[in-house]
């Protein structure tokens, strides 16, 4: 069952809450780096001293290379608990960005293209994950760096005076860099999606691009933004690189005016040679904080990913939260009370009023774009329809559980989708925990087991080495119905691509195992609607008529939907 998600959920969140564990070590690991870095030059600073004085301090060589091996380790524990932390989190956030759009089921794609959605939650999620620990790393070098400041202040004030002229200068152009960044990151991630977006189209109508000839024009589309995407990248470039030949010019001066002073420090006798070289390395550690310009990229590309996922996890779940538990009857009748569907030209479905009775089938019939496929998917809750109900078993769609609604309503479509890893794991897909026995039955009723047992492996063959045809796909789709043995059935063109001798086979097994459930039936073939108890004849959004095929086809009206043929891909 979907995760649900508000509009609220942040990826942030999520990201603390896959690996708190691993997350913990590397804060910890962090803060323990910081710490060995900033005792270093004071220990650094007395071993000097001591062997310049002719008394090496062996205690405090142990020290620092105690203080050596304490950092190593801490840099190697933080960098592998931030990687397997960021790791969990981007697993995390990917499922739950998955779980949600696939949730939301023609509401994601109607509100964003595939292509974006892709880029988003494939090449958008890894900064986010990242950034948690980046942003460790940024505030414990700022700590780092306070510490530090304060060191160098117990050496000489002077010293802390001369560092601190640099920061106002650094601290400002990090500031415009952020600010100019954050922008470009946004322009150029959307480019990025309107690519993948256009490259996923042209993927899908390959053959009609083919078939037409426009590959070259079509190519050109695809295409389109980039010029855009390579003005937006360089410039990206451009800023990065002014804000690293800033900061790398700012830092090295404000570090020669440090030591420059320590060293009029020692020549006037306030600093030890030790200590010289400790306000180095307090300088060095001061200014880290400053010169981490690969941390504000981030950070400002974290940023801008952020609010593209934001948005997606934004969108509403059309199913809601848990409503009534629909118990599991074998009978459901179906009704739709005066809804109504728009389209982008005029309402698909308009005040529709429709009831299927339980136990019995009814077949949707009518010309392209009447609103078969979308009554279909209303029936089963995969599209929300723009005012009216839609109800099962006398009980809303929206107040129903989801678990208890999907095991409630069994589909077969047109054209199927391949999941579950193997043809078995196919058919399983939903109902796990079907016997060998009642898969075998089921694609036999769907005229599918003689295809499988000749695969290489059968019902265990990997579905990315079957190369089916699209009436063996249906049958696979329909087998999947069946095997769920739902109160309701929805059937969207799943025959339309069998042969005539398959069809008739198919649907006297369908007649057979259907009887006594409810069937909503979307036919384009006069044959699947005569098997229906009902025919309700879409036209203009409305149901025309309701009646047994036999009496309809005395329609010459009627009798033309099927003698024209019409496309199998509706609205």
């Amino acid at each position: 069952m979907a995760h649900p998600l508000t509009p609220a959920a942040s990826p942030y969140r999520m990201t603390v809450g896959a690996a708190p564990g691993w997350l913990a070590v590397s804060v910890v690991a962090a803060i323990a780096g910081a710490l060995t870095a900033t005792a270093l030059p004071g220990a650094l600073a007395r071993v000097v001293d001591t062997t310049l004085a002719g008394d090496p301090d062996h205690k405090a060589l142990g020290w620092l290379l105690a203080l050596v091996l304490s950092d190593a380790a801490a840099a190697l524990l933080g960098t592998v608990a931030a990687a397997t932390a960021g790791a969990a989190a981007t697993v995390a956030v990917r499922r739950r960005l998955i779980d949600h759009l696939l949730t939301l089921g023609l509401a994601g794609p109607r509100a964003h293209p595939a292509g974006d959605i892709a880029t988003r939650v494939t090449s958008g999620v890894p900064p986010v994950t990242g950034a948690l620990a980046t942003a460790v790393t940024a505030f414990v070098s700022l700590g780092t760096a306070a510490v530090a400041v304060v060191l160098l202040a117990r050496l000489d004030w002077r010293l802390t005076a001369t560092l601190l002229l640099t920061v106002p200068a650094v601290l400002v152009l990090m500031r415009l860099f952020m600010h100019r960044a954050g922008d470009l990151f946004a322009a150029y991630q959307r480019l990025q999606s309107g690519i993948a977006a256009r490259l996923l189209d042209a993927l899908a109508g390959a053959r009609s691009i083919r078939a037409g000839g426009t590959i070259e024009r079509d190519i050109e589309r695809v295409l389109t933004p980039l010029p855009q995407l390579s003005d937006t990248g360089h410039a990206l470039w451009r800023l990065q690189r002014g804000a690293a030949y800033g900061v790398g010019l700012l830092l090295p001066i404000g570090q020669l005016a440090v030591l420059t002073v320590a060293g009029f420090g020692v020549t006037a006798g306030r600093l030890t040679p030790g200590e010289l070289l400790a306000a180095g390395g307090y300088t060095m550690l001061a200014l880290q904080s400053f010169s981490q310009v690969d941390t504000v990229i981030g950070l400002a590309h974290a940023r801008a990913a952020a609010n593209r996922l934001r948005e997606l996890l934004s969108l509403p779940d059309p199913l809601g939260q848990p409503g009534t538990l629909l118990p599991r009857p074998t009978e459901a009748g179906l009704t739709f009370e005066q809804v109504t569907v728009d389209g982008s030209t005029g309402p698909v479905l308009d005040k529709l009023d429709l009831t299927v009775p339980a136990g019995m089938s009814v077949a949707v019939v009518g010309r392209s774009g009447a609103g078969k496929s979308t009554l279909a998917q209303l029936a089963g809750r995969l599209a929300e329809p723009d005012a009216g109900r839609v109800l099962l078993a006398g009980v809303d769609l929206r107040q129903l559980d989801p678990a208890a609604l999907r095991r409630s309503v069994a589909y077969a479509f047109e054209r199927p989708a391949l999941l579950g890893g193997t043809v078995g794991g196919l058919l399983r897909l939903g109902r796990p925990e079907a016997t060998t026995a009642e898969i075998e039955a089921a694609a036999r009723a769907a005229q599918a087991h003689r295809f499988i047992v000749r695969l290489p492996a059968g019902y265990d063959t990997a579905l990315s080495a079957v190369r089916l045809s699209g009436g063996e796909y249906q049958r696979l789709g329909l087998a999947r119905a069946l095997l769920h043995a739902c109160p309701l059935t929805v059937l969207d063109d799943a025959t339309s691509s069998l042969d005539t001798a398959t069809e008739v086979e198919v649907g006297r097994a369908l007649t057979r195992l259907l009887f006594g459930r409810t069937s909503l039936v979307v036919a384009h073939r006069a044959s699947t609607a005569a098997r229906a108890d009902f025919v309700a004849w879409l036209h203009a959004g409305q149901v025309r008529a309701l009646a047994p095929h036999a009496e309809l086809w005395t329609d010459p009206q009627y009798r033309a939907l099927f003698q024209a043929g019409s496309p199998t891909e509706d609205a």
